[in-house]
C-alpha cells in the first residue's frame, strides 16, 4: 500500500502506551487488565472474613492468631481482553485516496498492535458491503500480529459498506470480554446506530474513529462541478449530480457535517460509548493517541 505507515519505527513509538478498558468487563484468565473481582495474582488487594466453603489455603494465620478471627486474603484480577477492529472497506475509505486508506490501516494497525503488546487477543473485522469478512482470525501474539499485517497492509477500498448489517451479523462478537472498534467515515446511509446498540447490548467497550481528510472537512470545490459517487458503480445513480459550488452550498456541508459529528457524539454518549474524530493529515500517533488519552483509552 502507497504510504504505508507499517514499519519497525511505527510499531517501536507504541510500545509505552496500552489501552485501559473498562473494569467491569470479564475478559479471560491470563492478561494485564486489573478488574473489580478479586482472583489469583501475586498482587494483595484486600482481607475478608471466612465463610463456609471458602478455600483454606488463602487464610491469613496471622491474624487470626490476633483477632481468633478467620480472615481471607484476597488478591488482584487480571484478565486477557479480546480487542476486536472493524474496518469500513467502502471505497470512500481510500479507493482514490491512498493516503487515507493508508491512514485508516496504520490506525488499525497500531490499535492491534497495542492489545498483544500487551498480551490481549486482536481480531480484524473487514466491512464489504454486508458482511464482515474475517481473515485472519483471533491474533495472539506479536508473531502472528506482524504476520496478519502483511495482509492488511494490502487491503483494498471499493464499493459499499453497511456498517449496521455486518456489525450485527458478525459472529463470535463477545460477551462483556474487551473493546470493539469501528472505523469508518460514517459517510452511510446504513443505521450505524443500530450497531452501537447491538454492541452495548453485548456489553462490549465501544469506541467510534471517524477518519477525515482535510478535503473532507474543508472542500475547496467552486463553480460548476460533476459530483460522483465513489461508492456507486452506477453512473446513472441520483447519488451522482452537477450542481453550482457557491457559499450557500459550502455552508450547508459544513453544518451537515457537524450535524453528522455531533449525531455521533451524542448518541454515544448516551449509550456508554465513544466517539473521535482523526485527521489524516498529523501523525497517527500524535493525533490518535492523543484523543484516546483525552477519552480515557489509552494510558
Amino acid at each position: 500500500m502507497k504510504g504505508s505507515y507499517l514499519n519497525d519505527e511505527f510499531f517501536s513509538r507504541l510500545e509505552t502506551l496500552s489501552l485501559e478498558m473498562r473494569a467491569d468487563l470479564a475478559g479471560f484468565f491470563g492478561g494485564k487488565h486489573l478488574v473489580k473481582t478479586y482472583g489469583q495474582t501475586v498482587e494483595f488487594a484486600d482481607y475478608r472474613e471466612y465463610a463456609l466453603g471458602d478455600d483454606i489455603r488463602r487464610i491469613d494465620w496471622n491474624l487470626y492468631s490476633r483477632f481468633e478471627k478467620f480472615f481471607l486474603k484476597l488478591f488482584t484480577d487480571e484478565r486477557q481482553m479480546h480487542t476486536q477492529i472493524f474496518i469500513d472497506c467502502s471505497a470512500s475509505m481510500g479507493k482514490d485516496n491512498p493516503q487515507k486508506a493508508a491512514f485508516t490501516v496504520g490506525i488499525a494497525a497500531a490499535l492491534g498492535y497495542l492489545s498483544v503488546h500487551n498480551m490481549d487477543k486482536v481480531s480484524y473485522k473487514l466491512i464489504k458491503g454486508n458482511k464482515a469478512e474475517d481473515p485472519f482470525g483471533t491474533i495472539v501474539g506479536k508473531r502472528a500480529f506482524f504476520s496478519a499485517m502483511t495482509g492488511l497492509e494490502n487491503l483494498t477500498f471499493d464499493g459499499e459498506s453497511d456498517i449496521d448489517a455486518a456489525v450485527v451479523g458478525c459472529e463470535n462478537t463477545g460477551n462483556n470480554d474487551g473493546l470493539t472498534l469501528i472505523i469508518s467515515d460514517f459517510f452511510t446511509d446504513s443505521d450505524w446506530r443500530r450497531a452501537v446498540d447491538y454492541l452495548s447490548y453485548k456489553k462490549r467497550q465501544v469506541l467510534l474513529i471517524q477518519v477525515m481528510t482535510p478535503e473532507e472537512r474543508d472542500p475547496t470545490y467552486s463553480g460548476r462541478v460533476n459530483l460522483i459517487d465513489s461508492e456507486s458503480e452506477d453512473l446513472t445513480d441520483t447519488k451522482n449530480m452537477k450542481m453550482n459550488i457557491d457559499m450557500s452550498a459550502q455552508m450547508a456541508y459544513e453544518e451537515a457535517l457537524k450535524d453528522l459529528e455531533k449525531d455521533l457524539y451524542e448518541f454515544c454518549v448516551s449509550r456508554g460509548a465513544t466517539f473521535i474524530t482523526i485527521p489524516t493529515d498529523q501523525p497517527i500517533e500524535k493525533v490518535l493517541f492523543k484523543e484516546l488519552l483525552k477519552v480515557g483509552i489509552v494510558e
